[in-house]
């Protein structure tokens, strides 16, 4: 198993309720959802059917329904729901003092144990 390795990527303020912000990591867009209940999520900004950017979605439960053709995407599994077949990349997030912080072990190696913080945009 991977060692996780957490990135700051966003205050919680920063994501509105029942909205996203996108950033960027290492060449990969990344979707922060937070829904009616606080929780944050973190997925691929890109729908699995035709690349949508699942940021400019509707947020609703714990789904994220894709702009371009309402293709509705878990924000826990990253899967398409109902008849829809494919899955976007999914994120563990965590929130320490409203800080949002995200685990890319996934994609890069990690660095020496602890908290990163990492220059990341946010839109």
């Amino acid at each position: 198993m991977k060692k996780q390795h957490w990135v700051r990527v966003a205050q919680l303020a920063d994501i509105p309720v029942r909205g996203a912000r996108r950033l960027k990591y290492q060449g990969t867009t990344i979707a922060l959802f937070r829904t009616v209940d606080n929780t944050v999520y973190a997925i691929g900004d890109q729908c699995p059917h035709k690349g949508g950017p699942l940021s400019q979605g509707i947020v609703h439960d714990n789904c994220v329904t894709c702009p371009l053709h309402n293709w509705v995407i878990s924000l826990e599994t990253g899967e398409a729901q109902g008849a829809d077949e494919g899955q976007v990349s999914v994120y563990l997030v965590k929130i320490e003092e409203d800080t949002v912080l995200i685990d890319v072990s996934n994609h890069v190696e990690p660095e020496p144990a602890g908290i990163q913080s990492i220059p990341v945009s946010i839109s």
